[in-house]
């Protein structure tokens, strides 16, 4: 099965109902992880192959119980402060570093999640990675009225964003005005 991302579309205005979640967006590398048994890829927006290149994410896959389920996250090193250095992220130097935000779970136990609900996703995504060996961590996120207040913190820290999706919304593969 082939696997597209969903890609954010940038907004004028950040979404504060009942119905939106709002994750932090952080300064990396968009990365696909698909398990298929005992073989882990690890491919980019442009479906470059980097397990090689970020073993400890790759390490992280294989070491999961469930053996089938495709990941949608972003590769990223932290700094001391906790936020991501894309700097050292592109330098390579310290690739063995980088680990997985995962924000959304595409596939999982060869069933096809996409239709479903984001919520519905992040839920099976928060039990795949309940007992998460270092290298993929859920990416954290605020539900509600939260968005705007959320984004002035983010723009106060010099963090990379805020990405805001609606609760019901299904993962397509394009340019998503859910998404903001």
């Amino acid at each position: 099965m082939a696997y597209e991302l969903c890609l954010a579309t940038a907004g004028k205005h950040v979404p504060s109902g009942p119905d939106w979640l709002h994750e932090v967006k952080h300064d990396g590398y968009r990365i696909l992880v698909i398990r298929e048994d005992q073989r882990v890829r690890l491919l980019s927006r442009n479906g470059t192959d980097w397990t090689r290149r970020y073993p400890w994410i790759a390490e992280a896959a294989l070491k999961n119980r469930q053996e089938h389920f495709v990941i949608d996250g972003e590769a990223v090193i932290l700094g001391v402060d906790g936020i991501s250095d894309f700097n050292a992220l592109h330098s390579h130097k310290h690739d063995h570093e980088v680990q997985l935000y995962a924000f959304d779970i595409l596939a999982l136990g060869g069933y096809d999640l996409r239709s479903l609900p984001l919520h519905m996703r992040k839920t099976n995504l928060e039990q795949l990675l309940a007992r998460r060996p270092d290298g993929i961590t859920v990416a954290p996120f605020e539900r509600g009225a939260i968005g705007p207040d959320l984004f002035r913190a983010t723009c106060r820290m010099g963090l990379e964003g805020l990405v805001s999706k609606h609760r019901k919304r299904p993962y397509r593969a394009d340019r998503n005005t859910g998404s903001r």
